[in-house]
């Protein structure tokens, strides 16, 4: 039974994360290296570890909400990281998108320690997060799946077990190709009926009455309509997944030239310094 749970990382969602698991009958300690994030959970009822070492130890479940590759192998690493620290049969649930080869990477350290390991990437906005409404995709053994099915379902809605580790991080790329390319699309048309007479709120009764009508398009195309970017998924998030997206279309030869010309626009967008912008902000590129 899991009863003592270990979070690191409480950044943009991992913080929303980590306050709906204090809703549940669990002893949550967490550890960021943002003091004030730390304090802000504190206040909430959570414990502070003054390192990611001492928020695992003794921990049934830790869970890592860590964006940034490396500082993910860095932390899980042997010299100098917190994996040593794990007590073999501990469950590490990584909820952070990484590339293929770092997601094995880490499963491979935490089998020869024998702590199991769940690849977990979720997928949702801080808006999801902070009601409890993310999907979480997860890879890894159906037993160590449903031990930790009731903790997940506090910070998740959508709970889909969709294979072997390695599967979910997979899955999480066709995921980051259709959402990319749904905003480009609704960037590109927002901006091309404009250039065509059509007021925003025209475009937008029009497609939602239609077959492409989506949360997505309704949502966002209404704050993109108000010029409202209110950050809610980071650009810089997708335009670094769709580039391990690119890697994985490299590495089995699948055909995606829409992908490539995604890529390229929020390419632009990085290099216009809108990296830090919700990723509806890549209709300011088509506008320019």
């Amino acid at each position: 039974m899991i009863k003592e749970i270990g979070f690191i990382g409480l950044g943009t969602v991992g913080k929303f994360m980590a306050i709906n698991l204090l809703k549940g009958n669990y002893n949550l300690t967490v550890f960021d290296a943002n003091a004030d994030a730390v304090k802000a959970l504190v206040d909430k009822g959570a414990s502070a570890a003054d390192s990611a070492l001492e928020a695992i130890k003794g921990k049934d479940l830790v869970l890592t909400v860590l964006p940034d590759e490396e500082e993910l192998k860095q932390a899980l690493s042997t010299d100098g990281g917190f994996l040593a620290g794990i007590t073999p049969g501990t469950i590490l649930c990584d909820l952070g998108t990484h590339s293929l080869e770092v997601t094995k990477e880490v499963s491979k350290k935490a089998a020869k320690r024998k702590i199991l390991f769940l690849d977990a990437p979720v997928w949702g906005t801080k808006e999801h997060a902070a009601h409890g409404l993310l999907t979480i995709l997860v890879g890894g053994d159906k037993s160590v799946v449903s031990r930790c099915r009731e903790v997940l379902s506090l910070v998740g809605l959508n709970i889909l077990h969709v294979g072997d580790i390695g599967d979910a991080t997979k899955m999480k790329f066709v995921v980051t190709l259709v959402q990319s390319q749904l905003m480009e699309a609704l960037a590109e048309g927002l901006v091309l009926g404009d250039r065509l007479g059509f007021s925003n709120d025209q475009i937008l009764e029009v497609l939602d009455a239609g077959g492409v009508a989506s949360p997505l398009l309704h949502k966002k195309g209404r704050s993109m309509a108000r010029g409202d970017f209110t950050r809610n998924l980071a650009l810089k998030y997708v335009y670094e997944g769709l580039r391990k997206v690119k890697e994985a279309a490299d590495i089995t030869g699948a055909r995606l030239p829409a992908m490539e010309a995604t890529l390229d626009v929020y390419t632009e967008a990085m290099e216009d310094g809108r990296g830090e912008e919700d990723f509806s902000a890549i209709i300011k590129v088509l506008r320019k």
